[in-house]
């Protein structure tokens, strides 16, 4: 598996970043996740950091060196983040939760699966066209859809998230089998809130990621002005033998199996438990599968 991958994240006019992303990968297999903290709830930047770090220990268990299913290996990792969230919330006894959007790309053979819940984005970019990109679970962006009518709505209002009182709505697309070329995006609304999907496009399908990524970061940050919102954007060119030689990237040939390489940083928070544990996930993870049995139970 070959792939050229850059990844830049700012501050922007904001106090604080809230933004995560990372990707991981194994001799057959790549994860790229991005999960941007809401404002507006305390520690968004925990909730955050809490989805990366339990989706990254999920995939450096189950990637061996592939994701077996990859479609409930998703479903299952942002169910296990959103109850970490939860977790973290209940052990310090918190009033308000920490929450925060997802996105995440699985790559796998040919094919890329990928989930998102919020409103963080990924682009694909083909032949210098968008080929698809995720929908919003915001008001907004369902009203364009032509699913709901409103008169006035904030673009910032989003129906779902992780770490909410509430079970997190989310979609899964995939797999798209990926093309020489092709590039996937991943970011903030930091990025597609300053600038157009044609203005992103564009840049993505004119430049080398390396390249595009940091213009595509300044220019959001330079036409949101003092009060930009936290830019974050992750993306990888898909690449094939034969093209990979002449650039710089990822090579995964040469990893054994059973190595597993990750830029997803413990973080060092104080999560109510001693760390982000195999127990922890697995309690998670049970929690997950126990309400599947009650929801199938009920359902016969």
């Amino acid at each position: 598996m070959k792939f050229s991958v850059f990844q830049v994240s700012r501050k922007g006019g904001r106090e604080k970043n809230e933004d995560r992303m990372g990707y991981c990968y194994t001799r057959e297999s790549g994860l790229f996740v991005l999960a941007d903290g809401m404002g507006g709830h305390p520690e968004g930047e925990v909730a955050a950091q809490l989805a990366l770090q339990t989706i990254s220990a999920l995939y450096q268990k189950e990637a061996r060196p592939v994701i077996r299913n990859t479609t409930e290996f998703l479903t299952t990792a942002l169910m296990a983040a959103h109850h970490q969230i939860l977790r973290y919330a209940a052990a310090k006894g918190m009033l308000d939760t920490p929450r925060t959007t997802l996105v995440a790309a699985l790559l796998q053979g040919a094919g890329a699966t990928w989930v998102h819940c919020g409103d963080s984005r990924l682009y694909v970019v083909r032949d210098g066209e968008l080929l698809t990109r995720t929908r919003d679970h915001s008001y907004l962006e369902q009203q364009s859809a032509g699913v709901i009518k409103l008169k006035r709505i904030n673009r910032n209002i989003l129906f779902t998230c992780l770490g909410s009182p509430t079970k997190p709505v989310f979609d899964i697309t995939g797999p798209v089998i990926l093309q020489q070329g092709d590039k996937l995006l991943l970011c903030s609304d930091g990025l597609w809130g300053s600038l157009s999907d044609a203005e992103i496009v564009g840049q993505l399908a004119s430049k080398s990621v390396s390249d595009a990524v940091p213009d595509l970061v300044e220019n959001a940050l330079r036409v949101g002005g003092e009060h930009s919102d936290n830019v974050t954007v992750l993306a990888m060119e898909w690449e094939t033998p034969d093209a990979f030689e002449s650039t710089r990237g990822v090579s995964t040939d040469s990893i054994m199996d059973g190595v597993f390489a990750s830029t997803i940083q413990a973080g060092g928070l104080d999560t109510g438990d001693d760390e982000l544990d195999d127990a922890s996930i697995e309690r998670s993870i049970a929690e997950i599968n126990e309400a599947i049995r009650r929801s199938a139970a009920r359902k016969v």
